[in-house]
């Protein structure tokens, strides 16, 4: 583990706590201060350098001595409310409600993204939970304990079993609770007629514990955990929501309590000052969308693949240490990954493993060898396996005839959707070569290791015993292992398959009571933490469900104590003494030149793209030499996280004549592609 230099920002300031009326209703949509244009995301010092003043935004000013210094912040305004919740994921959001719920007139949710959800958006959702009413009605006996027990052996013992403990008790009643808001309603991928099953993409529980249903509106939602929580919000006119507002700064008064916090509007490109009654709710997130940072804490880190949004980059948790929070750093080291990423863009990526070596293929690294059981159930032995390999990529090697039996086994489902149609989006990473000399040279491994490699695999088979990595050639079938063979052929492929994150599991330190402490563990007063930015609690590797449950568990107690438990005062707030650097959270500006417009002829153009999930076609209308008008007329992106890019790039690119405008945070890649098709469009216009 790389240390990481000390970057000391003393703040001092004074909050006034405020809170405006609202009222909870039921069936009444919430008014959401949503703005209606977009545009890109801005880094804590470029929105600082964008601002008079942000980069010392805090100044305190004279006050009578019978109140309590108020700070002067150098904002374009100020908002008040009982609780601020920075995050609108499923942390923030349950935490919003749980606050509502527990009396807060007031609750602002501060949203960086033009959407809710955070990493909701880029999974399916599934739950987990023990005694819990789903089991109740599939007849299935679990206890709490053997859940425990399970999460900490899964997290290798490292795990923080007190907090473990508060979060499966707190997650029977979260689940009770989105039964009753409508989850009885939706339908459950199914295992032998009931809805708790086994997940076999994480280590597998000793008890079918579970849960995936599937989100009624898949072009709005991913997740029916996220679904069903956006749609409670809009019961409560007592919380709004800021969108496109990222928190650059915390600040504490001179009682030591956290209450104040600097938002850049990146839409508005103006400053907000946001002031808590009660105590700020941080819920920004981990860093799994941050390459720098995770290549700090993994040799390879820097060279996983982004399994969800570049705005999991971990600012929160920097944010936090300037106000003192305490952060462990070994634990910024537990990054778990999934063994099965594939790069459907630079350095993106979703899960899409081949699977031939379930039917006789085998994984080499960068040096052309084998370094593990390919066919091994366990699913962390696997994980760490590639973590350790050069670029944390290792490369499929396989041929048509154990293509042929994957299929004649129904195991095939990956290999038919994402690779062999033409147009799948794993299609354009197929090697194929004559020979493995060949084969080698296309996946630049070393040819004569490639060779050796093979015939030594290929005499394991003919041996049809155990290797050295401990694969059975026996022919015995398993889920794993549907056929043998070995692997010669007048044509051979390859398919790399990288190391995938989805979350990561270091962040700030909490209490039981879910605040905020310091390196001495004294909680610092008015700041609280829910959801990915807390670090430690799962240990080395996450459990199944625990990603999506966890953040509503411990968004629901975070919400319900910043509301009931009493504001204490605290230490004079300055900065932990271990800080990470800001470099960290520097985005290398994207290299483009700008498009030249000279000779562009009125017309009407079309260009097509690759999209995420198929083509994107847009249609570019010149007229008087000026682009007038964008349309984007079919795509296949994930809509309901490419639909601020859908909306919005088009009209930035008329306002600007040029397709060369800004991004839009969250959906870089979908920005990316209506550029480069605009660009082509253009061309043909010349």
């Amino acid at each position: 583990m790389k240390k990481r230099g000390m970057a000391l920002i003393l703040a001092a300031a004074v909050v006034l706590g405020g809170c405006s009326s609202g009222q909870k209703t039921s069936g009444e949509a919430s008014v959401a201060s949503s703005p209606a244009s977009e545009s890109s995301s801005v880094s804590e010092s470029t929105a600082q350098s964008e601002t008079e003043g942000t980069t010392e935004a805090v100044e305190t000013t004279e006050a009578s001595e019978s109140q309590n210094k108020e700070p002067e912040v150098k904002a374009d305004e100020e908002k008040e409310a009982d609780v601020i919740i920075v995050g609108a994921g499923g942390a923030g959001l349950a935490a919003a409600i749980a606050a509502a719920d527990e009396g807060a007139e007031s609750v602002i949710i501060v949203e960086k993204l033009g959407k809710t959800g955070g990493s909701l958006n880029f999974t399916s959702g599934s739950m987990s939970g023990a005694e819990t009413i789903i089991q109740e009605l599939d007849g299935i006996e679990d206890t709490k304990e053997s859940y425990i027990e399970d999460i900490m052996s899964n997290g290798a013992q490292k795990g923080d079993r007190e907090l473990i403990e508060i979060f499966v008790d707190e997650d029977v009643d979260a689940i009770q609770w989105l039964w009753d808001h409508g989850l009885d309603q939706y339908t459950f991928l199914e295992q032998g007629g009931k809805k708790s099953v086994f997940a076999p993409e994480h280590q597998l529980y000793s008890i079918q514990r579970t849960y995936k249903p599937r989100a009624m509106d898949p072009s709005s939602y991913k997740s029916a955990v996220h679904e069903i929580l956006d749609k409670e919000l809009e019961g409560y006119d007592n919380i709004s929501v800021d969108y496109y507002t990222e928190i650059i700064e915390l600040a504490g008064n001179d009682k030591g309590q956290v209450l104040t916090a600097v938002g850049y509007n990146s839409d508005t490109g103006k400053t907000v000052a946001y002031r808590a009654g009660k105590g700020i709710v941080m819920a920004t997130g981990g860093y799994s969308g941050n390459p720098k940072m995770m290549g700090e804490y993994a040799e390879y880190g820097d060279n996983y693949l982004v399994g969800g949004a570049d705005s999991a980059d971990g600012k929160g948790i920097r944010i936090m240490q300037n106000v003192g929070a305490a952060v462990d750093e070994e634990k910024l080291t537990y990054i778990p990954t999934f063994p099965m990423g594939l790069e459907y863009s630079e350095g993106k990526g979703a899960i899409g493993d081949v699977y031939m070596w379930k039917a006789g293929g085998i994984y080499v690294n960068q040096e052309g060898k084998r370094f593990i059981n390919e066919t091994l159930s366990e699913v962390v032995p696997r994980e760490t396996a590639l973590e350790e390999q050069t670029g944390a990529v290792q490369y499929n090697i396989f041929t048509d005839k154990i293509v042929e039996d994957l299929k004649a086994a129904g195991a095939s489902g990956m290999w038919d959707r994402y690779y062999e149609p033409e147009d799948g989006m794993g299609h354009k990473l197929i090697q194929s070569a004559d020979t493995l000399e060949e084969l080698a040279g296309l996946i630049q491994v070393p040819a004569d290791a490639l060779v050796q490699t093979v015939e030594d695999y290929n005499a394991a088979v003919e041996a049809g015993e155990t290797d050295e990595f401990g694969r059975d050639f026996s022919g015995t079938p398993t889920a794993y292992s549907v056929a043998v063979n070995k692997i010669e052929a007048d044509k051979y492929y390859a398919v790399p398959i990288k190391a995938l994150v989805v979350m990561t599991l270091g962040g700030v330190t909490v209490n039981s009571d879910m605040q905020v402490v310091d390196e001495g563990g004294n909680a610092i007063p008015g700041l609280y933490a829910a959801g990915e930015v807390v670090g430690g609690i799962w240990g080395r590797f996450v459990s199944g469900g625990t990603g999506v449950m966890g953040p509503v568990a411990f968004g629901r107690i975070t919400g319900r104590n910043v509301v009931n438990m009493d504001l204490q005062e605290g230490q004079p707030v300055k900065a932990a003494s271990f800080v990470l650097e800001e470099s960290l959270f520097e985005r290398e500006a994207e290299k483009t030149e700008s498009y030249d417009m000279t000779g562009v002829k009125d017309g009407t153009y079309e260009a097509t793209v690759d999209g995420q999930n198929g083509d994107m076609t847009v249609q570019v209308v010149v007229a008087d030499g000026k682009i007038s008008q964008v349309n984007v007329v079919s795509n296949q992106e994930t809509e309901n996280i490419a639909g601020p890019a859908l909306e919005k790039v088009p009209v930035a690119i008329v306002e600007a004549n040029s397709p060369d405008v800004d991004g839009v945070t969250g959906a870089t890649l979908t920005s990316q592609r209506i550029r480069e098709a605009v660009k082509q469009c253009l061309d043909q216009a010349k």
